[in-house]
C-alpha cells in the first residue's frame, strides 16, 4: 500500500465497517512506518479490473521493534478487508497469507489479531491459518461496543507449507 491508496482503501473501509471505519490519519501513521531499515509494517492491496478490492496490514513490535533484533517479535494483523463482491474467491486467505510472510521477514515469534465476535466467515479463515482463540477484549469496536476475539498463531510452531492453503472467503476483519 502506497499513499496513492489511501482514498480507495477508505471508500472500501468505510462501505465495510461504517461504524469504526479508519481514518486517513490512520492510515498515513501506519504507512508512515511502512518504509526504510526500521519499518514495522506491511500493508497490502489487492486490485482486479483497474479497482481496489482488498487490502491488510500487519505491525511487529517487541525486541527493539526491528526485524534481526532476536525473539520477543509480535506481529499483529492491523486489518483485513475484502470488497463484498470478491467474497468467497480466496483474497482473503491471499492477503493473510501476504501478511504472514511480512511476520516471517520481522521474525515475529507470534502473531495476534482482535476480530469481531459476530464474524464467523473471519474467524474461520483465521481458524485456517492456525489462529487459535485466547480471550476477549469487552467493547473493543466502537461506537457499537462489540466485543472482539483475540486469537493467536504461534509461528515458531509452524513447519512445512504455509498454514491455511486452502482457498478460502474473503473476510472484513479489522483490528
Amino acid at each position: 500500500m502506497r499513499w496513492w491508496d489511501i482514498d480507495p482503501v477508505l471508500d472500501l473501509e468505510k462501505d465495510l465497517f461504517p461504524e469504526d471505519a479508519w481514518s486517513r490519519g490512520m492510515f498515513w501513521s501506519e504507512l508512515a512506518h511502512a518504509r526504510g531499515p526500521e519499518a514495522t509494517r506491511r500493508y497490502v492491496v489487492a486490485e482486479a479490473d483497474g479497482r481496489l478490492v482488498g487490502y491488510g496490514g500487519l505491525a511487529a513490535s517487541g525486541a527493539g521493534d526491528a526485524p534481526g533484533d532476536g525473539a520477543g517479535i509480535v506481529g499483529d494483523v492491523q486489518t483485513i478487508a475484502v470488497a463484498r463482491d470478491q467474497w468467497g474467491t480466496g483474497l482473503g486467505s491471499r492477503l493473510l497469507t501476504e501478511l504472514l510472510r511480512a511476520a516471517t521477514d520481522f521474525e515475529c515469534a507470534e502473531v495476534m489479531l482482535e476480530c469481531r465476535v459476530d464474524n464467523v466467515r473471519a474467524q474461520k479463515l483465521y481458524e485456517r491459518f492456525g489462529f487459535e482463540p485466547i480471550g476477549f477484549r469487552r467493547g473493543y469496536y466502537q461506537p457499537g461496543n462489540v466485543d472482539a476475539l483475540v486469537m493467536r498463531l504461534d509461528t515458531a510452531a509452524e513447519a512445512g507449507p504455509p498454514a491455511g492453503s486452502t482457498p478460502a472467503q474473503g473476510t472484513d476483519n479489522h483490528g
